[in-house]
């Protein structure tokens, strides 16, 4: 799908006006503080129901504000979010109908995303990689939801034994029930990690041709693969018990990504990572639309970082194939050249002090 109208009221400090976008490709610009990553921030906590710049939701209301919503048309569907930070409740609406759960809007819009914190995939430990894999999950395999949830109650159950010794005669159950719901999560993650490694393949081999066949992604399905989860509880129980939680499992599980045995941010260029996130990102996005049908939307914030004239061209390529909607952001419309569309089949704006302005070709 794609985003054809988006109205923000007193988010941030965007204008509170209707944008209309190309259903292809859109470019941003805009100086640093001009609102422009805003823009994309708005459409991502659509489908999302949170901001990829901040935890502290309550500072993405204008000032003064203590509320905020964000209304959008699609082809098929009208989607609306109200944050209310003084009775602190989120307010749903698709077609006019109110949902009560963010799940159900989210199902209806897939937004991926890169910026320059995006690099937190390498860096930033193992919960930036869950969340990569989980957005995934939660688009692509069905049950995957239902079978977290049920995974987490379980976990929180076995904790609660752990902690307890008044229920450590539950313990052998509630560890029976975790060990299977892990052994089930893990063959879900770790077929999905086989198609996203697949479909990676087709996107470097555009993106980053000389070392498609060098890059490796690895899952960690979190415990030993050589031992049975169970009997690897069984074994450290009494240090479990010491520490009040549970120590292994598919709540503990990773991904890495590998050139031969080293780490893939030790080895490539600054702008050969970006290129690989580019092609991550675009392989899980195909993967949500063969599944789901919809096509995803994706951000792009300052596409002039880190890439030089022939990734920007390479890049160019691969939002042509990508064949979904495509928002990108940038200080100076010197690093859109390569981007462009040459039948001019894309839309231009440029953000001042939150004012956002249709650009004529």
């Amino acid at each position: 799908m794609s985003v054809t109208k988006l109205t923000p009221y007193h988010f941030r400090n965007l204008a509170s006006n209707t944008l209309e976008f190309h259903p292809d490709v859109n470019f941003v610009l805009g100086d640093n503080g001009s609102g422009k990553s805003s823009l994309l921030e708005a459409v991502f906590f659509l489908g999302h129901g949170k901001s990829f710049r901040t935890t502290k939701l309550d500072s993405l209301c204008h000032h003064e504000q203590s509320e905020f919503v964000l209304s959008a048309f699609s082809r098929d569907n009208q989607f609306g979010l109200k944050k209310n930070f003084t009775s602190g409740q989120t307010e749903l609406k698709l077609n006019g109908e109110r949902l009560s759960r963010l799940s159900e809007l989210a199902v209806n819009i897939a937004v991926q995303i890169i910026t320059p914190e995006s690099f937190k995939l390498f860096f930033g430990g193992p919960k930036e990689r869950r969340r990569f894999v989980d957005l995934g999950m939660f688009h692509v395999k069905h049950q995957f939801s239902h079978l977290w949830r049920d995974f987490s109650k379980v976990l929180k159950q076995r904790n609660a034994c752990l902690r307890s010794i008044a229920q450590h005669n539950m313990l052998e159950y509630w560890t029976q029930q975790f060990c299977h719901l892990s052994e089930l999560i893990a063959e879900q993650r770790q077929h999905y990690i086989d198609d996203l490694t697949t479909e990676v393949g087709k996107w470097l081999a555009i993106l980053l041709p000389e070392l498609k066949q060098d890059i490796k992604i690895q899952y960690l399905q979190g415990w030993n693969q050589k031992k049975t989860l169970k009997d690897i509880l069984t074994a450290s129980q009494q240090k479990e018990i010491e520490l009040g939680h549970t120590t292994s499992g598919a709540h503990k599980y990773d991904i890495r990504f590998v050139i031969g045995r080293a780490a893939l941010e030790h080895t490539l260029s600054r702008g050969q990572q970006k290129l690989f996130l580019l092609a991550l990102t675009f392989a899980q996005a195909k993967l949500i639309e063969k599944v789901k049908r919809v096509k995803p939307i994706l951000l792009i914030d300052d596409i002039g970082a880190e890439l030089d004239i022939h990734s920007r061209t390479a890049l160019a390529k691969a939002i042509d194939a990508i064949d979904c909607q495509v928002i990108i952001t940038a200080i100076e419309e010197i690093v859109l050249e390569p981007l462009v569309p040459q039948d001019k089949n894309y839309k231009m704006f440029h953000v001042k002090h939150g004012e956002i302005v249709e650009i004529d070709k």
